[in-house]
């Protein structure tokens, strides 16, 4: 298996299993009293289902059972993200806020779509690679 497909796929799940995980389980989201049963339901499923996806994803990749479908699951994980925060100003969404309101960014770009992007680049990168392997 080659070894950027086994790192993309690890350190995207590491994000979606792990980082987003302990920065939406708070009082600011998840948690949050402001937020009303309804939408803490939909972070709930969402943060479970791109966990367990990921999971998914990275088993088939390292397993090499099925590494074309594990990285696009992931693929799919990653540009759903992205696609969320470049839709975010139709339905007032936003992602990493700050103490002032603001979105949590580097040189004005937001630090999600810093590192989503990233790993989306190096999941093609990873997808290409195992894409390249003889088919079973």
């Amino acid at each position: 298996m080659p070894k950027l497909a086994l790192i993309s796929i690890t350190l995207s799940a590491l994000v979606f299993v792990g980082l987003l995980p302990l920065l939406e389980i708070s009082d600011r989201h998840l948690l949050s009293p402001d937020w009303i049963a309804h939408a803490r339901f939909h972070n709930a499923w969402q943060l479970l289902t791109n966990a367990l996806l990921s999971i998914l994803a990275v088993f088939l990749v390292w397993k090499g059972a099925a590494p074309r479908v594990g990285m696009g699951i992931a693929l799919m994980i990653n540009v759903s993200l992205l696609g969320a925060l470049i839709m975010g100003s139709l339905y007032g969404g936003s992602t990493i806020v700050v103490s002032d309101g603001s979105d949590l960014a580097i040189g004005n770009i937001n630090i999600a779509a810093i590192v989503i992007g990233f790993l989306t680049v190096l999941l093609l990168l990873g997808y290409r690679a195992v894409s390249n392997l003889p088919k079973d």
